[in-house]
Parts: structure tokens; C-alpha cells; sequence
């Protein structure tokens, strides 16, 4: 039986294990909204942590990182709406 491959950011490059996009990826930010469906808070929380973490590491890679990009790709869809 093989393993099912998960949808986790590899650092220092950001781009998802599975699928190879930006990470956070569709599959991942689905699997993160499951998971911290009951608080929302927590997950805004984890997300910010994480953007921090790939804007020094994508820094180091001499990427043009722009922190409104970040974001947008690690923290604006994972918002409460409404």
C-alpha cells in the first residue's frame, strides 16, 4: 500500500511536499481549516508564525518577498468571514 503524500511546506523553499506549489496549497489550506475549525483565532495565529518563519527563510534564498504577498497566501483566506 503506498503512503499518501502530505500537504507540508518544505523549507527552506516554501512549495508544498505533494504538489509542489506555494505552500499553503489548496489540499493544505482545507486539511488547516478542518483542523482548526472551532478556532479560528488559533489557526490565524499558527498561519502569521509561519509567514514570519518563510519570510526570513525566503529572505535567505535571495527571493523578492514582498509581506503583503505573504500575506495574502499564508494568513488573509484563513479569516473569519461574515
Amino acid at each position: 500500500m503506498s503512503r499518501r503524500r502530505e500537504h507540508v511546506p518544505t523549507r527552506p523553499t516554501w512549495r508544498c511536499r505533494a504538489c509542489g506549489i506555494a505552500w499553503p496549497c489548496s489540499a493544505a489550506k482545507l486539511r488547516l481549516l478542518g483542523e482548526y475549525r472551532h478556532d479560528r483565532v488559533a489557526l490565524t495565529v499558527y498561519l502569521a508564525t509561519l509567514q514570519a518563519e518563510a519570510a526570513e527563510q525566503l529572505a535567505g534564498l535571495d527571493h523578492d518577498v514582498n509581506p503583503a504577498d505573504l500575506a495574502d497566501r499564508f494568513v488573509s483566506w484563513a479569516r473569519a468571514r461574515g
